[in-house]
């Protein structure tokens, strides 16, 4: 089936085209001299479509990136010639329907022009208003009701092209019996504390030729050797002055983080009619109903009814005392409110809380140091840059100021230290040797400098440096080939009768799987396995630290004709048959193309795009 970008068949839709042409670059042309770019056959191409049809395409390109594309952008896009096709295309089957004889009538060019938005007033269709908008936009009568005439008849031989296009019910059966074969299997677990026999040791030939055969697996990402100096508060903030009245003054500014009073979380459910809350509030009483049963009645849920947590000030006077006085699972009223009578559930008391100012006393000095250390550290920030910019080295800056020098072999993977900043990270990544160190900022406020030394690039260590890590991958590699091998022996004799509860295995059952269906825990493959066997047979996965034998139990073919596989099947049928509707349309197109004679003025079309720059 044909997948590539194409024209839309009855992409022509007169509404799109006037709308687009009164809002697009003009239809004036390029000059009151030059209106045409060429010919298709008889017809013209007239600089007023092309230019509609690259405004359209920019318009559509710039909402899918979400920003104004300019036309130097739209062309390097390509966007310039796609419209000229586009327009080429268009008028080739306009051409086409004019040798064939197919036009329309005034009527229906009447009917089409009379439904358009732009030419209504109140009471519909207005000449006066049509006349108005096609001034404004450059066209004349005539010329826009030729154009209204071509895009009928185009669409008649658009749809005379495609209308005899067949279904697609058997490919369409095809696919869902496909899609929706299901089959049912036996899932065993296979681990290494089932194999009959240890695994041996590595030899030395063993891990050499691991090591020869998987160096990859060892292998060291680049490392990049850099120097560095930094400062950030929490270095320096022990050697901030805080004083109590300080401490003191922010803990009154924040008296509400630490002094809390009691609050309430209530639900209100009103009633417009006074009457109405009473004879609620009665069958509450004596059990007649509850309260989220009342909530139902009235067309609400119990998120529409919650008030969230409130304080006693936050509550009407004339209930406050009652929601307070409540236990959690009460309910209260009917109580008078603006917008009506109101019943309220209180379902938690959240206690009054209150931190003193002794029990806040050390978080906030470690705060106030904090930020008296930013701004130290910010007050410097100019006299380290200076001292940068008059080339004093990293080690200069560690003698000379308070910043601490360090030295780190970083890769992406290490993120201890300055590395768990990703303002280093990134600077690290970006540097490069030879670069002027520069003062940047840290995420804490701190600052830092840094310069490449070296870089060493991804290596694979020596197999003498990393030998027990070689020997302890051999060693996991042959017990999961160990496990593999076993299962294919338990697999080889699986039978109905195998007495799995003397190999110590629980089987799992699933059933009516689908190519599409998803088990959680199964590797990777799994259902490729799964619509590989044939009933009855089993087949060995890899589980990666085990593995499993997947054995085929039954196969439920699909009927695209059932009910549940209906809508799935009209779906396919639609866009199969689509696809091959595309195709014809494209091939047909194609085909009138190659046998009309098309005469474009590039230099025309040069002269329109330099107007656009």
């Amino acid at each position: 089936m044909a997948q590539k970008k194409k024209t839309k068949i009855g992409a022509w839709i007169i509404v799109g085209v006037v709308l687009v042409g009164l809002a697009g670059f003009g239809t004036g042309g390029l000059t009151s001299n030059i209106r045409t770019l060429g010919t298709v056959g008889d017809k013209d191409i007239t600089v007023a479509a092309y230019q509609r049809t690259l405004d359209q395409q920019i318009r559509a390109l710039s909402a899918q990136f979400g920003t104004q594309i300019s036309f130097q952008q739209a062309q390097a896009f390509g966007i310039d010639r796609q419209a000229l096709s586009q327009v080429v295309q268009t008028r080739t089957l306009d051409n086409e329907a004019a040798q064939m004889g197919i036009s329309a009538g005034d009527l229906a060019v009447f009917d089409r022009i009379s439904a358009i938005g732009a030419f209504q007033s109140a009471g519909g269709f207005n000449r006066d208003t049509y006349r108005l908008v096609l001034q404004q936009s450059g066209q004349s009568e005539s010329e826009f009701e030729a154009e209204i005439r071509e895009d009928l008849a185009r669409t008649l031989l658009q749809a005379a092209i495609v209308s005899g296009v067949p279904g697609a019910a058997a490919p369409a059966d095809a696919l869902v019996r496909y899609v929706a074969e299901a089959r049912d299997v036996t899932l065993l677990r296979v681990s290494a504390d089932m194999l009959t026999a240890p695994v041996p040791g590595a030899t030395d030939a063993d891990i050499t030729a691991f090591y020869e055969a998987n160096g990859d697996e060892f292998l060291l990402p680049e490392a990049r050797e850099i120097t560095y100096a930094w400062m950030t508060p929490a270095m320096i903030q022990d050697q901030m002055e805080v004083t109590d009245l300080a401490i003191e003054t922010l803990y009154q500014d924040r008296i509400t983080d630490f002094v809390q009073p009691e609050r309430r979380l209530v639900e209100r459910l009103n009633y417009a009619d006074p009457a109405a809350a009473q004879l609620a509030g009665g069958r509450l009483a004596s059990g007649d109903a509850t309260f989220d049963a009342l909530v139902t009645e009235r067309g609400l849920t119990l998120a529409d009814v919650d008030m969230g947590d409130l304080g006693r000030d936050e509550l009407p006077a004339n209930t406050a005392d009652a929601v307070f006085t409540a236990t959690p699972g009460d309910v209260v009223g009917p109580f008078p409110t603006s917008l009506g009578a109101a019943l309220f559930r209180v379902n938690a008391v959240l206690n009054a809380q209150e931190v003193t100012l002794d029990e806040a006393s050390d978080d906030l000095r470690a705060e106030l140091a904090a930020e008296a250390a930013r701004s130290v550290i910010n007050d410097d920030f100019d006299r380290i840059t200076d001292l940068l910019a008059g080339g004093a080295t990293l080690e200069d800056l560690a003698e000379r100021t308070d910043l601490v020098l360090g030295q780190i072999s970083w890769t992406p993977d290490v993120t201890d230290g300055i590395a768990a900043y990703d303002n280093f990270r990134a600077a690290a990544e970006a540097l490069s040797e030879g670069a002027f160190p520069a003062l940047e900022v840290l995420s804490d406020g701190g600052v830092f400098a840094l310069r490449l030394d070296s870089v060493t690039p991804a290596r694979v260590p020596p197999l003498q440096d990393i030998r027990a890590d070689v020997a302890a991958r051999w060693q996991l590699q042959a017990q999961q080939d160990a496990v593999l091998a076993r299962a294919a022996e338990i697999a080889a004799d699986l039978t109905a009768d195998t007495d799995l509860a003397a190999l110590g295995m629980t089987p799992r059952v699933e059933s009516n799987l689908t190519r599409r269906s998803f088990v959680e825990g199964m590797p990777e493959g799994f259902n490729d396995a799964v619509f590989a066997l044939a009933p009855g047979e089993a087949r060995v996965v890899d589980a990666g630290n085990g593995a499993l034998i997947v054995r085929l139990d039954a196969i439920t073919d699909a009927d695209p004709t059932a009910t549940d596989q209906a809508a799935q099947r009209a779906s396919i049928s639609a866009s199969i048959a689509a696809g091959i509707a595309q195709d014809l349309f494209d091939a047909y197109v194609q085909a009138v193309q190659q046998a009309t004679r098309i005469t474009i003025n590039q230099a025309t079309v040069d002269a329109v795009n330099a107007q656009l720059q």
